[in-house]
């Protein structure tokens, strides 16, 4: 038994490491401008070039975005996973109650009021403008949950406070001038275009670290899915543990938000997809799973997002909602049966 276990943790993890590698290929290989695979081989090996276009295309424009969809593709299904354990909810995540539109409002208005200023946004600014609007939203999120026991009634709670958060952002953007709300909208589509190594050097450091804290939180992560009493028994903290998920998934979830936007259910499904490939929640499995699991959804629906309708690119959202929404609604199926039976 221990080994058939082992071997479906190898050939999970496998696959995930597999799936990654490729679809990272596949999104520097094609695009609107075909490079052969043999070409494209050599350019890398050479190194950065910006006398030749191709060069340049490569290590300036496809390679820091597909190394930044690896990094916010992981960090926001690995948010999704901590709010789901966190408020035991199987479809919690950033988006659904409201922590990305949180992010969203706070990011928007720090754009806004630097433009007009003409003052350049830096890296740091989006970060910290986006952990602000996403602790504001999560502080809303607590507050409700203290006051009621029904987790449906706290994710109708969360989607409310999105839509509240997304009027706010929309109203501001009304008052932006032309220039600045041809930007906000491209950027509040959720989009991974324009990524350079400067934005991939801060999201790397910052998921980095918060991957690792979480990596060291999972032995009081799995005492706390056992039940608080349980954990307290164990001698877990539950008042630092859960302070700890709150500021962790809102820093993952803010580092997608400042660079790439809000992207849609991908911290929902995937954990769940990766729940069902593993065939266990262990935390000390589930947070390299996560992240790896969510590295290749953001990968694949980016690249169909690029070349589906190529030359136009689709906002990331739209694609990820085609493929997420119906992995919502097939928990929310499961959880009405297990409740008739």
């Amino acid at each position: 038994m221990l080994i058939n276990r082992k071997c479906r943790y190898l050939a999970a993890f496998s696959l995930l490491g597999a799936g990654t590698f490729i679809f990272i290929i596949l999104n520097i290989f094609l695009g609107s401008i075909k490079i052969a695979l043999p070409e494209m081989i050599g350019i890398l090996a050479a190194g950065p070039d910006n006398t030749e276009t191709i060069n340049r295309i490569l290590w300036d424009i496809r390679l820091p975005r597909a190394t930044a969809v690896l990094i916010l593709g992981g960090a926001l299904s690995l948010a999704g996973y901590l709010l789901q354990t966190f408020f035991h909810n199987p479809i919690a995540g950033p988006f659904v109650l409201g922590i990305s539109s949180g992010a969203k409002m706070t990011v928007a208005l720090v754009m806004i009021f630097y433009m007009e200023r003409t003052i350049t946004v830096t890296s740091t600014d989006m970060i910290v403008s986006a952990f602000t609007g996403a602790m504001i939203s999560m502080g809303f999120v607590l507050v409700l949950s203290r006051r009621t026991e029904n987790m449906s009634m706290l994710i109708v709670s969360g989607v409310m406070i999105g839509y509240i958060c997304s009027a706010i952002t929309e109203l501001v953007v009304t008052f932006a001038d032309d220039a600045d709300i041809v930007n906000l909208h491209n950027w509040s589509r959720g989009s991974f275009s324009g990524m350079t190594w400067e934005n991939v050097e801060v999201m790397a450091l910052v998921v980095a670290v918060t991957v690792f804290l979480v990596f060291l939180m999972s032995k009081p992560l799995s005492a706390y899915q056992l039940g608080d009493a349980y954990a307290v028994n164990a001698g877990v903290n539950l008042r630092f543990l859960r302070i700890c998920l709150v500021i962790f998934s809102s820093m993952l979830s803010a580092c997608i938000v400042a660079f790439a936007g809000p992207v849609s259910f991908v911290g929902v499904a995937v954990p769940h997809l990766v729940k069902k490939l593993l065939g266990t929640v262990e935390p000390i499995f589930m947070i390299p799973a996560c992240f790896l699991g969510g590295s290749v959804f953001c990968l694949f629906c980016d690249l169909l997002a690029r070349t589906m309708l190529a030359p136009t690119e689709l906002g990331i959202s739209t694609v990820t909602a085609i493929f997420g929404a119906p992995i919502v609604l097939w928990i929310l199926g499961r959880k009405h049966e297990d409740r008739q039976i």
